[in-house]
C-alpha cells in the first residue's frame, strides 16, 4: 500500500464505529481462525476501560485536588497540568515509534509492553492521590508522578490500540472487537467518575452550614479535621483505581492472543522521520486532526473545569459528584442511539449533529437562573452530547505503522489540552482564586461560566468549520473499506 492510500484509510477509518449487533458476513471455511469468540472481545475490550477509568476521574477531579486539597498556588497547579498533558503528548509519537520497531517475542510484539507498564503505571497513578507531609517540594512530587504515570500509561494504551489491528485479520472481526471496545470505555469512564465521586464527594475540606452557625473550640479545627479526611478519600479512591486497573490489564493479557505478522508481511521500519513525513503529509488526514482538535478541546475545557464550575458558580458544593455522574451515565445509555444514527445517516453527519447538540446546553448553564433541579436536567441533556464524543476516533483501516498514526493523532489533541487547561487554572490565579477557601470572589464564577460556555461553543463551531472540509463522506469511506478488503 503507498503511502498516501495508508494516510487516506486511517483518515476514513477515524470516524468508522460498527455497532454491537452488526451482522458480520459469512466466512470461507478456511477464514474460521480469523473469527473471534465472544470471550476474546470482551477481554479485548476490558483493556480499554483502565486508560478511561484514571482519565475520567483525573480530568474531571485534577484541578480541584490539587487547588482544594493539595492546596497548591493556582499558578502552580496550571504548571503542574499543562507539563503533564505536554510530556503526555510527548510520549505518545515517542512510544508509537518505539512500538512499530518493536520485534516479536513469546508473547507478541504488543503484550510485553502492556504487561511490563502496568504495575509502574499503578504505583504511580496513586502517589499522584497522596499529598507528601512537606511544603517545600511539592508541585515537584506531582510534576514527576504526574509525568511517570502519563508515561507509563502511554506505554500501555498506544500497543494496546496497535493491538487492534493483531487480534484478526477480518475487518468485520475487528469492527465488532472495537465496537466492544467502545461500549467498556464509556462505562469505564462512568466508573472512574463514580468511584472518583463517590467516594470524595462526601467529604470537604469546608464546614457545613450547622458548623458555621455553631462556632467552638471543637468547630474551629473542624475544616483542619475534614481535610485530612478529604486527603485519604482521594487515596481510597486511588487504590480502588489502581486494583481495578490490575485485573484488566490481567483480563487483556490472559483473554487474548496477539497473532504473528498479523495480515499481512511485517512492514518496512521507518526512521521517526519517515514516519512524520508519512503522518502529516496527507491533506486529509491533517483536517480531521485540526478539526477534531478544536471539538475535543472543548470537552475538555468543560471536563477539567466543570468540578469548580458546579462548586464555585453554581453553588451546589455537596452535589457536584452525583452531577458529574449523571452527565456520564446520560452518555453512556445514549450510545446505542447514536450508533444506529452513525449507521443510517453516516459518520460525518453523526459528527456534526452530535457536537452542535451541546452548544444550547453549554449556553443555558450559565444563562439561567441555577437550582438544582435544572442543573440535573441540562446535565442528563449536555450527556447525550458526550456519548457523540465518544464515537469520533479509534478504528482505523490502515495497515502498517499503526502505532505511529494512533499516536501522532493523540499527541496533537493532548499537548493542545495541556495548553488550555494550563491557561484555564493560571487565569483562576488572576481571577483572584483562594486556595482552600469555602466561597471564592465573584469574579472567579465569572471566569469559570467563560471557560464552560463561550470558550468551548467557539471552539465547537471552529472545528465543525474546518471537518466541513474533509473530503471523505460515507460514500468514498465505503469505497475505501472495499479496496482495503480485497487488498487483504
Amino acid at each position: 500500500m503507498a503511502r498516501g492510500e495508508g494516510a487516506e484509510q486511517y483518515a476514513a477509518g477515524l470516524l468508522s464505529v460498527k455497532p454491537l449487533n452488526a451482522d458480520v458476513k459469512a466466512v470461507k471455511p478456511k477464514d474460521m481462525r480469523n473469527r473471534l469468540s465472544m470471550w476474546s472481545k470482551l477481554c479485548f475490550a476490558i483493556g480499554g476501560a483502565p486508560y478511561q477509568i484514571t482519565g475520567s476521574a483525573l480530568g474531571f477531579f485534577l484541578q480541584i485536588y490539587l487547588l482544594d486539597v493539595a492546596q497548591l498556588d493556582p499558578s502552580h497547579a496550571s504548571i503542574i497540568l499543562f507539563v503533564g498533558r505536554a510530556w503526555d503528548a510527548i510520549t505518545d509519537p515517542t512510544v508509537g515509534f518505539l512500538v512499530s520497531r518493536s520485534r516479536w517475542t513469546g508473547i507478541g510484539r504488543m503484550m510485553p509492553w502492556i504487561l511490563f507498564s502496568t504495575p509502574l503505571a499503578v504505583l504511580t497513578y496513586f502517589l499522584i492521590w497522596y499529598v507528601p507531609p512537606f511544603e517545600q517540594g511539592k508541585v515537584i512530587w506531582y510534576l514527576i508522578f504526574y509525568c511517570l504515570f502519563q508515561s507509563m500509561q502511554t506505554c500501555f494504551h498506544v500497543p494496546y490500540s496497535a493491538l487492534t489491528m493483531f487480534i484478526s485479520s477480518d475487518q468485520e472481526e475487528r469492527d465488532s472487537a472495537t465496537a466492544y471496545r467502545m461500549m467498556v470505555e464509556v462505562l469505564g469512564t462512568v466508573l472512574g467518575t463514580a468511584i472518583q465521586g463517590q467516594i470524595v464527594g462526601g467529604s470537604s475540606g469546608c464546614p457545613t452550614e450547622s458548623d458555621v452557625l455553631n462556632i467552638n473550640s471543637t468547630n474551629v479545627n473542624m475544616s483542619v479535621v475534614t481535610l485530612e479526611e478529604t486527603k485519604q478519600a482521594y487515596m481510597i479512591a486511588s487504590g480502588v483505581i489502581c486494583i481495578i486497573y490490575v485485573i484488566c490489564a490481567a483480563v487483556l493479557f490472559i483473554g487474548v492472543k496477539e497473532k504473528k505478522e498479523s495480515m499481512r508481511k511485517r512492514s518496512q521500519l521507518l526512521t521517526f522521520r519517515q514516519g512524520l513525513w508519512q503522518v502529516m503529509s496527507h491533506g486529509p488526514y491533517i483536517k480531521l486532526v485540526i478539526g477534531f482538535l478544536f471539538t475535543s478541546l472543548a470537552f475538555m475545557l468543560l471536563e477539567g473545569n466543570f468540578a469548580l464550575f458546579i462548586n464555585y458558580a453554581l453553588g451546589h458544593r455537596s452535589h457536584f459528584q452525583n452531577i458529574l455522574l449523571v452527565i456520564m451515565l446520560s452518555g453512556t445509555l445514549s450510545i446505542p442511539l447514536w450508533q444506529w444514527f452513525l449507521t443510517k445517516f453516516g459518520k460525518k453527519t453523526a459528527v456534526y449533529v452530535g457536537m452542535t447538540w451541546a452548544i444550547p446546553f453549554m449556553i443555558l448553564i450559565i444563562s439561567i437562573k441555577s437550582n438544582l433541579i435544572t442543573s440535573y436536567l441540562i446535565s442528563v441533556a449536555a450527556g447525550v452530547s458526550v456519548a457523540a464524543a465518544f464515537l469520533l476516533p479509534w478504528n482505523p483501516d490502515v495497515h502498517g505503522h499503526e502505532a505511529l498514526f494512533y499516536s501522532f493523532y493523540v499527541f496533537f489533541i493532548k499537548f493542545a489540552s495541556g495548553i488550555s487547561l494550563g491557561v484555564s487554572t493560571l487565569s483562576m490565579k488572576f481571577a483572584g482564586y483562594v486556595t482552600g477557601a469555602c466561597s471564592q470572589p465573584e469574579a472567579v464564577a465569572l471566569t469559570l461560566k467563560v471557560l464552560v460556555s463561550p470558550v468551548p461553543v467557539c471552539l465547537i463551531v471552529v472545528g465543525l468549520l474546518i471537518l466541513r472540509t474533509y473530503p471523505i463522506d460515507e460514500e468514498r469511506r465505503q469505497g475505501n473499506r472495499k479496496l482495503l478488503q480485497e487488498m487483504l
